[in-house]
């Protein structure tokens, strides 16, 4: 129940959605940093030698072709690529968080850049989804999806919502 005199507040289920769309980023921001981390730990260590740890952790057979491309893969591992690695995760957790807070904040530039970030990933999701359908690619898609979609629409509601304060103001 809300106090008498104050109106209800027709944007405050979009604000919890953005809200909840900013702390979403911001967990995906956590998550790259760790990977970022992860990927520093490996710096002057023989990746090969932990990738088959790893392998014999899960009991997963090194004569499986699987296993034999995770160890080439790990055995191509340099230095460089790992602060590359490193780096570029870095500057993509910097761009989630600052989309997070601007979403948190209601800024129509996060906004925009939410719109833009989710959209730029739908091609990379498609793909996925064309080498395998699971569960997690499939709901990943409708997720991201669903974040882009909300984005056109607040972007929307909020262009046709300032075009109509401007006619009133120059109305009158």
């Amino acid at each position: 129940m809300r106090p008498l005199g104050t109106k209800p507040d027709p944007h405050r289920r979009q604000r919890r959605v953005l809200r909840a769309v900013a702390g979403f980023e911001f967990v995906k921001g956590i998550f790259v940093v760790l990977m970022g981390l992860c990927a520093l730990a490996l710096v002057h260590k023989d990746t090969w030698l932990i990738a088959e740890s790893l392998l014999a952790l899960f009991k997963i057979n090194t004569d499986r072709r699987s296993a034999q491309v995770f160890l080439d893969f790990a055995d191509s591992i340099t230095d460089a690529r790992l602060w590359a690695a490193a780096r570029i995760a870095f500057a993509y957790a910097a761009l989630r968080f600052t989309e997070a807070y601007g979403l948190w904040h209601e800024r129509t530039w996060a906004e925009w850049v939410a719109l833009i970030s989710g959209t730029l990933l739908l091609p990379l999701e498609v793909r996925e989804l064309l080498r395998g359908l699971t569960v997690f690619r499939c709901g990943l898609l409708i997720a991201n999806l669903a974040v882009v979609a909300f984005m056109l629409y607040i972007i929307l509601a909020n262009r046709r919502e300032r075009r109509k304060v401007h006619s009133i103001t120059t109305r009158g």
